[in-house]
């Protein structure tokens, strides 16, 4: 019987602080980024309080910062400004119009394509960018011929995650798991080097979400509805015998309630007064606020005013207008500067010109007027239904801190397009070719998106995620921290210890799928990179080839279909198609089984475990 000694102290600290990390990333209240950071400074704070020295060397706390400089990372940070090029360019537009005009004649016809492409573009592009430039289209498809979209957009992102698994480039995780693995001395994965098997798996789980997906899924409405009063800007004129005259401004607010929000007081022609609390009233003011017709009618019942709106009173004739204004839905993306930040605080009108009339929460939380959320904090995945002008929106398109949901929104085709397609095909083809490392080549086309202006830096620094950037480092972190004090020996051998006498290929299914459960609860880059090391040492102990086992940790953190927080496009979907959790669990546990078995399957057959 296998023997398993305790581990030191070093390393059982490292595992507890692991656990308690991955338990952080898994809490919406606190941002995943902040846990990144905060496994950075326990790190290297606890190890410069209590060195750890093996073989007479001290592991030293600047080690865990080496992440920044990850070719990982460095690679994944010019692959999402790539990605970007091709987002500002519209590059991908006329594959998404040519959908848009398929999905009337055929919608069976249109689903397969549109999940085959999206398979395929994930390969190479970062799955999010591909996700954020798909749900426009489906959406404003079924709007359009008044579809239900939930048949559709669960397909749509689980086939962007089925086809990121088949390159090198295809995720961050794949781009982690086979750097971590170099880094211990295994033999660099090339780009195409385990695609057979997840083609293999592709097409099981691309025929799954063409043809069962859409009938499993039951119909759901977008959260927001269209019913939602716009936001109109307009006058209260306060009559003589007005109960407000001769109280302050903070009194009348009172009174009002709190919904109401002054911007400016006009007295006499020309001349306007700062909404401070203690300004006196008179006859004949006008307060200028924005709110619903409803509110607004209510607001001068109650101040004993009349309603105009420029020189008229608002009646039959005259009602309350917003020429050129549009109402849409926008979701707040995972690389949003406005993630984690009071809606009180966000600034959706001064910064974004963005009037908000409601907000939803995939929680379930219902849809409520604006006013009393701001002290709600915003993460990826809200739902904003908001006004603006069309051409607001269109440049928003472009940001990276929103996602229109509208699909009515199309920008004009910019003549950059076939650049930043070349790039991303120039990219792509020097990795594949061994010409240069993806990390590159992939600076070299972020180079060529700037100079070419395919690309602003503005841009190009809006496509890089600080949460993203922060797992990675710190996921790295903790895994340099389990590998040099032993802690990823002890549970390599702790596996090996429970599974002792399974067969080989027993214990790959078994390490896949402990991957695949992890993936779903917390983020797939810490679960990859911790995974990666006690893969190596499982099978390093049954004297077994290390690729297969890489391979399952890297298929079982991509596994990532049974929870909504499992990967960060899953929230965008969960709010863009009215999804609820068990949807989720419906669709995605079926398809994880699925391609657990098939990609298991494969790498037993061609490793003849």
């Amino acid at each position: 019987m296998l023997e398993l000694a305790l581990p030191n102290m070093h390393a059982l600290a490292v595992m507890i602080m692991i656990l308690v990390a991955l338990i952080l990333f898994t809490r919406d209240n606190i941002p995943m980024e902040t846990t990144g950071l905060v496994v950075l400074v326990v790190l290297a704070t606890g190890f410069q309080l209590f060195p750890y020295e093996s073989e007479g060397q001290v592991l030293a706390p600047s080690d865990f910062f080496l992440g920044f400089g990850n070719r990982a990372l460095i690679a994944g940070c010019a692959l999402m400004v790539v990605g970007q090029g091709l987002i500002s360019t519209g590059a991908l537009e006329p594959i998404g119009r040519m959908l848009a005009r398929s999905w009337r004649r055929s919608p069976a016809l249109s689903l397969v394509l549109t999940l085959i492409m999206t398979a395929f573009l994930s390969a190479f592009i970062n799955n999010t960018p591909i996700v954020v430039l798909r749900l426009p289209i489906l959406i404003g498809v079924a709007i359009k011929t008044g579809m239900s979209p939930s048949g559709s957009l669960m397909p749509m992102g689980f086939a962007s995650i089925v086809g990121g698994m088949g390159t090198t480039i295809g995720t961050s995780t794949n781009l982690l798991v086979v750097n971590v693995a170099a880094d211990m001395g295994m033999e660099r994965f090339n780009m195409f080097d385990f695609a057979g098997p997840v083609l293999i798996a592709g097409i099981v789980a691309i025929l799954y979400l063409w043809l069962l997906a859409p009938r499993i899924l039951p119909k759901r409405s977008p959260p927001i509805q269209r019913g939602v009063s716009r936001v109109y800007t307009a006058q209260i004129r306060l009559n003589p015998d007005s109960p407000v005259v001769g109280g302050s401004l903070a009194e009348a607010i009172t009174r009002a309630g709190e919904n109401i929000k002054v911007e400016t007081i006009q007295r006499g022609k020309g001349v306007f007064i700062n909404p401070l609390p203690d300004v006196k009233l008179r006859a004949a003011d006008r307060i200028t606020t924005s709110n619903t017709q409803q509110n607004l009618r209510e607001f001068a019942r109650i101040l004993g005013g009349t309603l105009y709106t420029a020189e008229h009173a608002v009646d039959a004739s005259h009602p309350l207008t917003t020429d050129g204004q549009q109402i849409a839905e926008v979701a707040i993306t995972p690389a949003s500067r406005l993630n984690g930040v009071k809606i009180g605080n966000a600034g959706l009108w001064s910064r974004f010109g963005l009037r908000l009339l409601a907000f939803n929460r995939f929680e379930g939380m219902e849809e409520r007027e604006s006013p009393g959320l701001d002290e709600t904090r915003l993460r990826a995945g809200d739902v904003l239904l908001v006004q603006s002008t069309l051409q607001n929106l269109g440049e928003l398109k472009q940001s990276s801190d929103f996602l229109i949901l509208d699909g009515s929104i199309n920008l004009p085709r910019a003549t950059k397009a076939p650049i930043s397609l070349a790039v991303i095909v120039g990219v792509v083809a020097l990795a594949a070719a061994k010409i240069m490392p993806i990390e590159v080549s992939a600076l070299l086309g972020c180079l060529v998106l700037i100079l070419t202006g395919c690309l602003n830096w503005k841009d190009a620094m809006n496509a890089l995620s600080t949460q993203v950037i922060l797992i990675i480092v710190s996921s790295l972190a903790m895994g340099l921290a389990l590998l040099k004090t032993g802690g990823a020996d002890y549970l390599a051998n702790l596996f090996v210890y429970i599974t002792f006498g399974a067969p080989p290929a027993v214990v790959l299914m078994s390490l896949m799928m402990m991957m695949g459960v992890l993936t779903n609860v917390v983020s797939n880059n810490a679960a990859a990179v911790i995974g990666t090391p006690i893969a190596i040492g499982i099978a390093q102990r049954l004297g077994l080839p290390l690729e297969p086992f890489v391979l399952a940790v890297m298929f079982g953190a991509n596994l990532s279909f049974a929870t909504p927080m499992a990967y960060q496009t899953n929230v965008l979907i969960m709010n863009a198609g009215g999804y609820k959790f068990g949807d989720f669990v419906r669709i995605g546990v079926p398809l994880t089984i699925i391609t657990w078995l098939i990609l298991s399957g494969v790498l037993i057959w061609a490793y003849s475990l």
